[in-house]
């Protein structure tokens, strides 16, 4: 699965035989599989069996694929509601990827109308506990298997759930290049961020003495919000923009600050190359998106490539904590 040509899953042989010699896969002569791949994770543990060793690192792999994967399904059981701690984990892993999950209430023709939305608001309450975000997340609520649903005063809407279920699958690969898009402005956009942050750490090096001192006292975190609090006012970027600032600062501690490159020093050839990424976001992925079927500019794809919108997700003190 790794080695054959042109497989995408390439990245996962650093992860060690322990798990390639579980992690297999399976071809089929399918038409709906023609532009869609799925992939089965093992099950999450619960209970004393979350004490168990897998023998690889499955928080790591399962980063690996939410980075790059299109969708993520959770699926709930009717009777198994309980959030273990190891999917609560699994979950905080998911951080950032939540326009990509869904949740899925599966065997919902079991239970009566009236257990099914007790069900289904205590399924939605300890979501609530773990996905850090306000919005809500939808969950639909079918009978995923080779019968029609069972029950019939729950067959008509649980049918309707799963139709708009499958509706987002056959979409996947139309909103896939939207997607990829998006991660490519995102990308642009914490180059552009981390470039001017490290060009502001760079000028607040002395020329020759105090040179550890001063790196050191950069790094504090509270110094480091303070830097990121000066490049959003000198640049005028959007907070959204700047990396987490603890584990910025636990990589830029290893680092010689003297190193870093300036905006208009030679390396970024004078600021001619800080100024192909503006002009990338401002002209070259507009042209992109407008080669996209059904898509003429940016705010039909939902992609921000400049400041206005950004600019208004939160002020500088609320972000840079």
């Amino acid at each position: 699965m790794t080695v054959a040509p042109g497989s995408p899953f390439g990245g996962l042989k650093y992860f060690g035989n322990n798990f390639l010699t579980r992690f297999e896969g399976s071809i089929v002569n399918a038409p709906v599989l023609e532009k869609l791949s799925l992939i089965d994770t093992p099950g999450v543990l619960s209970g004393e069996k979350q004490k168990l060793n897998r023998n690889y690192d499955f928080d790591q792999i399962t980063r690996w694929f939410a980075e790059r994967v299109d969708m993520i399904i959770l699926l709930f059981d009717p009777f198994k509601l309980d959030i273990s701690d190891e999917l609560s984990d699994v979950i905080r892993i998911l951080k950032g990827n939540e326009d990509k999950i869904r949740v899925v209430l599966n065997k919902a023709d079991a239970v009566e109308i009236q257990q099914l939305m007790r069900v289904y608001g205590a399924l939605m309450w300890s979501l609530g506990k773990v996905f850090e975000t306000p919005e809500v997340v939808r969950v639909y609520i079918g009978s995923f298997w080779e019968a029609p649903p069972r029950n019939p005063d729950t067959a008509p809407l649980l049918q309707a759930e799963m139709d708009d279920l499958l509706d987002d699958l056959r979409e996947l690969p139309r909103s896939s290049a939207v997607r990829k898009v998006n991660e490519l402005v995102k990308r642009v956009r914490l180059l552009r961020a981390h470039t001017y942050v490290l060009h502001e750490l760079r000028d607040a090096m002395p020329n020759f003495m105090g040179r550890e001192k001063k790196q050191r006292a950069l790094c504090e975190e509270k110094e480091m919000a303070n830097t990121f609090r000066s490049v959003h006012r000198k640049r005028n970027l959007p907070p959204g923009d700047f990396p987490e600032i603890k584990k910025f600062c636990s990589i830029a501690k290893e680092l010689d600050f003297t190193d870093f490159p300036r905006v208009d020093g030679s390396r970024l050839k004078n600021g001619k190359l800080v100024e192909a990424l503006e002009r990338a976001m401002s002209e070259d992925i507009p042209r992109l998106l407008e080669s996209l079927p059904g898509l003429t500019a940016p705010g039909a794809a939902g992609i921000m490539v400049g400041n206005q919108v950004a600019g208004a997700v939160a002020e500088p003190d609320q972000v840079y904590k």
